[in-house]
Formats: structure tokens, sequence, C-alpha cells
């Protein structure tokens, strides 16, 4: 089995309490008919050399990946910033919402997802 099919399955068997809320709240296309894909392998090259991210959530149709950060993301915001850049460079939208936020106002954790993604009216 391949590293990223690997990674992907691991993760998706470890899921955090957060992630399992939002993946309930999106699966099947519950948020404005969109798709979602949790444990996503984003890839890109670096120094001729095939690498990936893994998004927590990714929608393709919107290009927009969605991270749901725990407390381990305040020790590595360098990390974070350089992973959301080149993500970025990808021409995909990063949004990230905390755990706290997803355990108790997933409301407005649904109102936001839902005005990211509303398609634009021109």
């Amino acid at each position: 089995m391949n590293k990223i099919l690997q990674t992907t399955r691991h993760l998706r068997k470890e899921q955090t309490e957060s992630e399992k809320i939002f993946w309930e709240i999106v699966r099947n296309r519950k948020v404005n008919g969109t798709k979602f894909n949790r444990q996503f392998p984003i890839k890109f090259k670096f120094n001729n050399h095939n690498r990936f991210f893994v998004a927590d959530f990714y929608c393709h149709e919107r290009k927009v990946v969605v991270e749901i950060d725990g407390s381990i993301h305040e020790k590595q915001k360098d990390y974070d910033k350089l992973r959301e850049y080149i993500i970025n460079i990808l021409g995909i939208k990063v949004i990230r919402f905390k755990n706290n936020d997803i355990k108790n106002n997933i409301s407005y954790i649904v109102e936001q997802l839902e005005i990211i993604l509303n398609p634009p009216l021109f």
C-alpha cells in the first residue's frame, strides 16, 4: 500500500471528536449541495519530489480546504502558514475552524460554510 493511502486511511480511522462532528454536518452534500472528502491528500511537487499534505476536509467543487484546529496548532503556527501558502498557490482556499467552535457553536460553523461555499452571483 502506498504512503498516501496508508496515511489517509489511518487518519480517517483516528478522527478527532471535532472532525466526527464536522463530518456528520457536511457529508452527503448536506451543506449547499457541495461534496466534501475527509482526510484528502493535496499533492504537489517540491524540488522535483512528489509531496503531499492531508487536508482534514476538501471540497473540490469550490476548491476549499477546511482544517479543524486543535491545541497542537498553537505550537506549529509557522508550519501551518507554510502549508497554507503552498495550498493557496495550488489555487485552493484554506478555512480554519477551532475544535471548540465545532463542539460549542456548530450553527456558526454551518453559517460560515454556507457563505464560503455559495457560488458568486456573476
